[in-house]
């Protein structure tokens, strides 16, 4: 459950009830996603789960390849046993126990699918190197997710098809090692749930669990279906570890708390109140004498008619059980957890020399770079018949078993900032665009992308900014930069599209961010004219159509009629910048640069 920010200790004595219920059963409730800084708080949960889990407990490193995480040929042992025999990965090494996953948020894609599917099947398919095996793979995550969510990075994110197969979602950020060790003399021990915290109503169970999880979590805005299931399965390990053998009202609304609550994304709308009762209520009924006491049946009709209904209770101790901060982002309309788009540094391209190795293929070692282990892997299992008299202690290589490197780097993004310095865009709006131009900026800086800046005014146009990474040099660019004189269109997207097509040459991702009004004025040869000059600057957008350049247009102007034609023109993305704050700009940006 995500406690309150002021209530460090509770949030502690949550994160412990959570690890002993996970320990419980790992690979029931999948996991946790463990949200703390490195430190000695975390290791101090660390600590306590190791003490209450006997099982095997594994620590994936970072950027693991796939022989060592699936599994593949034991080479030493296939070369020995002249037949191919299998080694194990490490998920089949902990199958029965725990799999710790440090900087979580930064998982490649593929490792996300292999996790995931060895979570929903217990089973891990290993099919590489000529073997075919299913390997038992019963294992519970902690995804420790160290993203820099404070600073509004929403590319560090653990995957959301891999935090939604897991029970429990933990924040210790907000604790200290005060109130942690406060409790360290208790390692071992399971924490009871704070009562002062969130009172347990009365009540017997529901008749039917999964139908008040399920109508809990639609009011929650939880759209997942493992959510409920999940909660179902904590609820029960909770009612067996207080000797009942079906879970209660309050096991639901204890599991409900750690497992629905940090998934909600809305709060459920109060019950109305009927019209006729609203307006019409009933009167007071007259206090009965003290000696006389009701009939058996009004009784019970009574209290049938003044109780709650068993989801209505869960649903209102959830509601109160929610961390005061979600519940200010959800009252705001804000999002309750990040989002989840994976991180990004430039398009992944093939590269037959430079980049991170991403397997292996059959081909020409003149052609690429010769991966050994993988080479021999493929002769290894034909050993026995292609050694002959005394050749035992040699391996036999033939051509069909060269396997030479994939490698992949990541071509790196440069958003060229393509500026209209005329005169007419200074008289609206030059100051708001460099306002926005800073705020792409920033954007780009974020993600380690090059920045360039070009302008056009007058009769030509410059680059002020040659590609680089440095903020503040690109920002002096653009406080130095005048206004005034014609709007040479064409001559400011020539430039742009000249300085994009050599960034492509160079192996890199540029993407044209261009700030005008669309009012052309100025042809290429530099004579004034409008017709000329806006014929011109529709042929320089086709063009960049024709190249294939990303180009995101921002109109500056007040009338939606030039800017809007340049970008259909160019088949680009157009954003009006008087209708446009600095997020949906951004998310424009983004959306450009994908």
């Amino acid at each position: 459950m995500a406690p309150e920010p002021d209530d460090p200790a509770g949030a502690w004595d949550d994160a412990l009830r959570a690890a002993a219920l996970f320990a419980a059963d790992p690979h029931g409730l999948g996991g946790i996603v463990l949200r703390a800084r490195a430190g000695p708080v975390r290791d101090l949960w660390l600590d306590h789960l190791r003490d209450l889990f006997a099982g095997p407990i594994r620590r994936m490193p970072p950027g693991i390849a796939d022989d060592r995480l699936i599994g593949g040929l034991d080479l030493p042992a296939t070369l020995r046993a002249g037949r191919p025999v299998i080694q194990r990965g490490l998920l089949a090494e902990a199958d029965g126990g725990l799999v710790l996953v440090p900087m979580a948020e930064r998982l490649e894609r593929g490792t996300v699918a292999r996790l995931a599917a060895a979570l929903d099947t217990g089973m891990l398919r290993l099919e590489r190197d000529g073997l075919a095996a299913r390997l038992p793979a019963r294992f519970g995550l902690v995804l420790l997710d160290e993203g820099q969510e404070d600073k509004g990075n929403e590319d560090e994110a653990v995957a959301a098809a891999l935090a939604d197969r897991l029970a429990f979602r933990i924040d210790l950020n907000g604790v200290g090692l005060r109130e942690a060790q406060a409790t360290a003399s208790r390692r071992g021990e399971t924490p009871t749930r704070r009562e002062s915290r969130a009172p347990m109503p009365p009540g017997q169970a529901p008749d039917d669990p999964v139908a008040t999880l399920c109508a809990v979590a639609e009011a929650f805005g939880v759209a997942s279906l493992r959510a409920p299931l999940l909660a179902l399965r904590a609820a029960r390990l909770i009612a067996a570890a207080a000797g009942r053998a079906e879970p209660g009202e309050a096991d639901l609304i204890e599991a409900a708390g750690f497992v629905l609550a940090p998934r909600a994304t809305r709060l459920p709308s109060p019950p109305q109140p009927d019209g006729d009762a609203a307006e019409h209520p009933p009167p007071p009924e007259p206090h009965p004498p003290q000696d006389a006491q009701p009939a058996p049946d009004d009784a019970s009709e009574r209290n049938e008619s003044t109780a709650q209904a068993p989801d209505e209770r869960v649903l209102e101790a959830v509601r109160a059980a929610l961390p005061k901060n979600l519940l200010a982002q959800l009252l705001a309309g804000g999002p309750p957890l990040r989002a989840t788009a994976a991180g990004r540094m430039g398009a992944a391209s093939a590269s037959p020399l430079l980049g991170r190795p991403v397997g292996s293929r059959p081909g020409d070692p003149r052609r690429g770079r010769l991966d050994l282990i993988a080479t021999l892997r493929a002769a290894a299992p034909w050993q026995r018949l292609r050694r002959a008299g005394d050749d035992v202690g040699r391996i036999v290589v033939t051509p069909e078993d060269f396997r030479i490197r994939r490698l992949k780097r990541r071509s790196e993004t440069t958003t060229i900032f393509c500026v209209d310095a005329s005169g007419s865009a200074a008289l609206e709006r030059l100051a708001e665009a460099k306002g926005a131009v800073e705020l792409l900026l920033a954007e780009a800086y974020v993600r380690r992308d090059r920045i360039a800046l070009v302008a056009f005014r007058g009769t030509g146009a410059e680059t002020v900014l040659p590609p680089t990474r440095s903020l503040v040099r690109a920002k002096r660019a653009l406080a130095g930069l005048p206004g005034g004189g014609g709007t040479p269109l064409a001559a400011g997207l020539d430039a742009a599209a000249a300085l994009a097509l050599g960034i492509r040459r160079g192996g890199g991702s540029p993407v044209i961010v261009l700030l005008t009004d669309g009012r052309a004025n100025v042809a290429r040869s530099g004579l004034g004219g409008r017709a000329l000059a806006g014929e011109e600057a529709l042929a320089a957008a086709r063009l960049l159509r024709v190249q294939g350049l990303p180009i995101l247009v921002i109109d500056t102007g007040a009338r939606p009629d030039g800017a809007r034609r340049l970008a259909e023109a160019a088949q680009a993305r157009y954003c009006p910048l008087p209708h446009a704050d600095a997020g949906s700009v951004s998310a424009a940006v983004r959306a450009a640069t994908a």
